[in-house]
């Protein structure tokens, strides 16, 4: 019997490698001869530069970087394998995570970490880059990325602004002539599953914004001083970008890398190529994916339902395995075989994050025990 795990995190207590090798452990202990394959996965978002540096057999590169709150922060990103391309990821430069409930407001954060990030990159030779976006504390359009690449966005009076969410509302010229041109010989995959324009009540401040701690004041001020700052931006660029589904990802991240030049991709078939996925499902029985909470939104985009359609072309039988099932999951069986949540009775949120790595382990094991009893009755 061939079982790939290729499940999400389960955001806020186990990354997807530890969600992989916990189910892993179980179908081990209690199957005989079961082959088991763990294929971490991630969208963009948290756990982007882990699975992809551990698919390939590629490094990880510490450094110090400018954080959200504009402090200096440790920070990763990772190579892939030997190659020349290099994996970052938003999360971990600017991540929501990475500031305190009480401190979130995208008046007083910046991306300006995510450039410096970038530059070092260029300056160690690399070339090829895939960027996540999921989890960014950010709402400044990518304002703080271009200025640590050396876009220069000037006030009325001609000083340049800051680097900051509320920087936005004062900016009255742009100019891009002396961003680093090595950028612009690179190649850009913009990993996210965001589809989110840059402004509008669809946008990137207005969806986003109050999860990052923003006011209905801010996110009026923010929003067209977004609208302002791409106006600005395109007329520099001499093209209309802030409407591509994708430029909201991220604050507006989205928007400024691809006027670096960036391509947008799902960020779970970004990893699902670099891992080969498709390949690795081929000749496989069982399929074994999760992450921190399923509902009928994981239908849209998220992780385990797009390795869960995979499995399906290649006619391998899916098992959701996750943190918790939402109300009315009935849709779910449209792409899973059997969708189970690692909880075992009355707990409470706080319980099942602390005891994830157990409760998770005994659910694994009870459903590989009628897996086993399914492959004994064949």
């Amino acid at each position: 019997m061939k079982i790939v795990v290729a499940p999400d995190s389960y955001k806020g207590s186990m990354t997807s490698a530890e969600v992989a090798s916990t189910i892993e452990l179980a179908l081990k202990k209690a199957i005989d001869h079961v082959e088991v394959l763990t294929v971490p996965m991630a969208d963009g978002g948290e756990g982007t530069v882990e699975a992809l540096v551990k698919a390939t057999n590629g490094q990880l590169i510490h450094i110090m970087c400018t954080g959200p709150l504009g402090d200096k922060v440790k920070t990763v990103f990772g190579q892939l394998g030997k190659s020349e391309t290099v994996i970052l990821e938003v999360a971990s430069t600017s991540g929501l995570t990475m500031v305190p409930l009480e401190n979130r407001n995208p008046f007083k954060t910046t991306s300006y970490g995510l450039g410096e990030l970038i530059k070092s990159c260029l300056d160690k030779g690399f070339r090829s880059f895939i960027i996540g976006l999921g989890g960014s504390a950010t709402n400044d359009g990518g304002l703080g990325l271009l200025q640590a690449l050396g876009g220069k966005f000037l006030d009325k009076n001609g000083n340049e602004v800051g680097v900051f969410g509320k920087d936005l509302l004062n900016i009255r010229e742009v100019k891009l002539d002396r961003v680093d041109p090595r950028i612009f010989q690179s190649t850009i995959i913009i990993a996210s599953d965001v589809d989110n324009p840059l402004c509008g009540k669809n946008g990137a401040t207005h969806v986003f914004g109050p999860q990052k701690g923003a006011t209905e004041e801010q996110i009026l001020l923010l929003d067209k001083a977004m609208k302002n700052y791409a106006q600005l931006m395109e007329l520099e660029l001499k093209r209309n970008i802030h409407e591509t589904p994708g430029a909201g990802a991220a604050g507006g991240l989205g928007f400024a890398l691809l006027a670096l030049g960036g391509q947008l991709e799902s960020g779970a078939n970004v990893v699902a190529k670099a891992v080969a996925l498709e390949e690795i499902l081929s000749d496989a029985d069982f399929l074994f994916t999760g992450e921190g909470r399923s509902d009928v939104q994981t239908l849209h985009g998220k992780v385990p339902s797009y390795v869960g359609t995979l499995a399906k072309k290649h006619k391998v039988k899916t098992i959701l395995l996750s943190g918790s099932l939402g109300e009315n999951t009935e849709e779910l069986y449209t792409v899973f075989d059997a969708c189970f949540s690692i909880t075992n009775g009355p707990i409470s949120l706080d319980e099942s994050m602390v005891h994830a790595k157990k409760l998770l382990y005994n659910q694994a094991f009870n459903i590989a025990q009628l897996l086993k009893f399914q492959e004994n009755k064949g």
